[in-house]
């Protein structure tokens, strides 16, 4: 197994440096810039000039974070990754967990190792609210609760299983990437393992996370997934009854 740290990133600039000084010494990492501005781009140059192992892929323009993720998958892969750890750019996600996550990869090499967000208070009400909503459709997706939270952005992904689903089937670019590739994965018959985490919002932190634009998005894509498992309904149910 070769794994490497994936992060996507999109103006962050004032964070980035200390999510990958976080990272273990010895893990390569892989960012994959989606088209940021002149000081994120700066922000980058320093990482990868302090840090030998850590390579950067430029998007020319903002594509979302799906379509980030997809470039960063396709790219560990042709550098002979078998595993990606990703986690996002903006402070949110504890760095200092990073080898909890590749703990549970090598100790479950075919599973997706999903994120289970334990909040503090700095979570927005009106995100937990969301969240339990998306929890509840994902599940029903599912035909099962096996996906902790389809949001959560931390995750271990074996690279073999998740490009193969997104060769299969028409997936989302932005952050309806994430809960799709969770779901259809599931659908795909990856096993999934789970791994508590703590996420926080930082009071000054940068969300790219809209309303407008991301909420339709996901509904249109739980609309999907749903039609997606009535047709699957019967092998899904078949799998619980083995299990």
């Amino acid at each position: 197994m070769r794994v490497c740290a994936l992060i996507p990133i999109f103006d962050h600039g004032a964070t980035i440096e200390k999510v990958v000084s976080e990272l273990p010494p010895e893990l390569p990492c892989l960012i994959v810039d989606d088209g940021s501005a002149e000081a994120t781009r700066e922000a980058l140059e320093r990482v990868t000039a302090a840090r030998a192992n850590a390579q950067l892929v430029r998007r020319d323009r903002n594509g979302g974070k799906g379509a980030a993720l997809k470039t960063g998958y396709e790219t560990a892969r042709s550098r002979g990754f078998t595993h990606v750890v990703q986690l996002d750019a903006d402070g949110q996600h504890r760095a200092i967990d990073v080898p909890r996550f590749v703990a549970a990869m090598r100790a479950h090499p075919n599973a997706l190792v999903l994120g289970a967000p334990e909040f503090d208070a700095s979570a927005p009400l009106a995100r937990i609210y969301a969240r339990q909503l998306s929890r509840g459709l994902v599940w029903l997706a599912c035909l099962s609760r096996v996906v902790p939270d389809p949001l959560c952005g931390f995750r271990g992904v074996p690279l073999v299983p998740a490009l193969a689903v997104i060769a299969s089937a028409r997936t989302g670019n932005w952050m309806d990437f994430e809960p799709e590739l969770a779901v259809r994965m599931v659908w795909h018959g990856t096993p999934i393992a789970t791994l508590p985490t703590r996420v926080i919002y930082p009071p000054d932190g940068l969300s790219h996370f809209s309303i407008a634009r991301d909420y339709p998005r996901l509904a249109s894509l739980y609309v999907r997934l749903l039609g997606g498992m009535v047709l699957r309904a019967p092998e899904l149910m078949r799998r619980k009854r083995i299990s």
